[in-house]
């Protein structure tokens, strides 16, 4: 054994490259506490445990995916408190670890086969497209296009691969699953300190420098939680309250049933209190392709009835008006709505000017990026809303058309494996939970600009990976039965050899 393992610690510390470099980190510390005060020695101590957390993600790269889904929740929420400009690009630094590290882990001995498939593909494709709109005459700024493209195209691209490689075992989605309810749960509770107790300091500042304009309205906070906005919150809570409620009611433990259960109440308050008008779009429409995907018509039926009594009691009364929430949920039925016609008035205009621009504008000529970096141009200054049109302003009709062709390519592509592949239940329930979501984000989008922020777009692509390994996800589970279990499964389906776990 070598001297180093032998010696003491103090005879290490006197030799002369160990002393030169602790009065280097000494130096190093006493300057960074003299110029950023505490803020430095904040750094300072802080160093160890971000080298200790990058040494983690070089020796465990799957949790760094799951650490890349807790920080599309609270990145944002984060800034709020602490002016830590970069950390806002931590998804993409994150990502970039995960592929060096499979890089420099031994690239070539990867089975790298799970990649080829049509999510990679797709992901290939529309990032090409949105590469070539940097040479789009139209285009006003290269760095709008660095920031604008990391949610239409560039995090997809880089996750799709990599989770495709690292992730698809079932204890991959149960944690998923969980980590999703357990951080929707806490942003409810904090949307109801928001709206109890009122917004903390940070948040009325965040209210005061321009966010009251959107959401203090008639005297009454929508509330946003730690996410980017309240449609954003509305949005993430319906999606979070379609896929946990879907889960509860199918086959599993009594202790899955009340976690589910328990957060699909909570983030169906979460909806309520957001005071955004198109998250119903996502419980309603996604509930729909719910009841087909599970082949039981008459529930089919007895849901549409349901569906359309709700709307009746929306569009055609007055029953709880008193409550704010219902209210304003009921004037998205309004097709005099105020809100509603300045947004037809908006792609009015928008037609006009992309009629001789088939790929549009450019990316991130259109939204927040084209008011900072293009300020005084008719895309910037004319709001989009919806995901569909800022697409269809920035990449044209061409970009908004490939687009659609890929969302719902890998829509009924996983519709169709679920409908014809999946055949133990629970499994089938998750699946069809997922593309429900889906669905249900696709259709709100319309109304809001919500598919590609965060965390919606991280839990999409995550959702894809495990609806692409919905039928290894089943086998998985065959193989974890007891060999009498399964001879009775495969018994009990004689003619299709498939199995149904109950």
């Amino acid at each position: 054994m070598s001297s180093f393992f032998t010696d003491t610690g103090y005879k290490q510390a006197r030799r002369p490259v160990l002393l030169l470099i602790l009065f280097y980190l000494i130096y190093v510390a006493a300057n960074m506490i003299a110029k950023k005060g505490l803020m430095g020695a904040g750094m300072f101590i802080g160093l160890p445990i971000i080298v200790t957390l990058v040494i983690i993600f070089f020796k465990q790269p799957r949790f760094t995916l799951y650490i890349v889904l807790i920080l599309s929740f609270t990145v944002i929420g984060i800034l709020r408190y602490i002016n830590a400009g970069p950390l806002g690009l931590s998804t993409d630094g994150l990502l970039m670890i995960v592929l060096l590290t499979l890089f420099f882990g031994g690239w070539t001995q990867l089975d790298w086969s799970p990649t080829k498939n049509y999510l990679t593909w797709l992901s290939l494709i529309w990032m090409g497209y949105t590469v070539i709109e940097l040479g789009n005459p139209e285009m006003k700024s290269a760095a709008a296009w660095f920031y604008a493209m990391r949610g239409v195209a560039f995090y997809q691209l880089l996750f799709i691969p990599v989770a495709l490689i690292l992730i698809g075992r079932l204890r991959d989605l149960d944690l998923f699953l969980k980590i999703w309810m357990i951080i929707s749960v806490i942003a409810v509770l904090k949307g109801f300190q928001q709206l109890i107790i009122g917004p903390d300091p940070w948040e009325q500042a965040w209210l005061d420098a321009g966010g009251a304009v959107t959401h203090i309205l008639f005297g009454r906070l929508r509330v946003f939680s730690f996410y980017s906005d309240a449609g954003q919150f509305g949005a993430a809570m319906a999606h979070a309250t379609l896929v946990s409620g879907i889960i509860a009611l199918g086959p599993g433990s009594f202790k899955k049933k009340v976690f589910f259960g328990i957060a699909c109440i909570m983030t169906l308050l979460g909806m309520f209190i957001s005071g955004t008008r198109g998250a119903m779009a996502v419980p309603a429409m996604g509930a729909l392709l719910f009841l087909f995907l599970t082949k039981n018509f008459k529930f089919l039926i007895v849901g549409l009835v349901f569906g359309a009594a709700i709307f009746g009691i929306l569009k055609f009364t007055t029953i709880g008006n008193s409550n704010y929430q219902i209210n304003r949920m009921r004037t998205a039925l309004d097709p005099q709505d105020a809100s509603l016609q300045v947004r037809l008035e908006n792609q009015k205009k928008l037609k006009v000017y992309l009629a001789t621009r088939p790929i549009g504008g450019g990316v991130g000529t259109a939204g927040s990026w084209g008011l900072r970096f293009s300020p005084n141009t008719f895309l910037a200054q004319t709001p989009t809303d919806s995901w569909y049109v800022k697409i269809w302003a920035e990449m044209g009709v061409v970009g908004l058309s490939l687009h659609l062709f890929i969302l719902f390519y890998i829509l009924i592509k996983s519709s169709m494996v679920i409908w014809s592949k999946v055949k133990d239940d629970e499994i089938r329930f998750i699946m069809i939970a997922l593309v429900s979501g889906f669905w249900g984000i696709m259709v709100a989008s319309y109304g809001n600009g919500i598919l590609g922020q965060m965390p919606t777009l991280m839990i999409l692509l995550f959702s894809w990976v495990f609806l692409k390994y919905a039928p290894e996800l089943e086998e998985e589970k065959l193989k974890q039965l007891p060999e009498n279990d399964k001879l009775l499964c495969i018994a009990n389906n004689p003619e299709t050899k498939t199995y149904s776990l109950l």
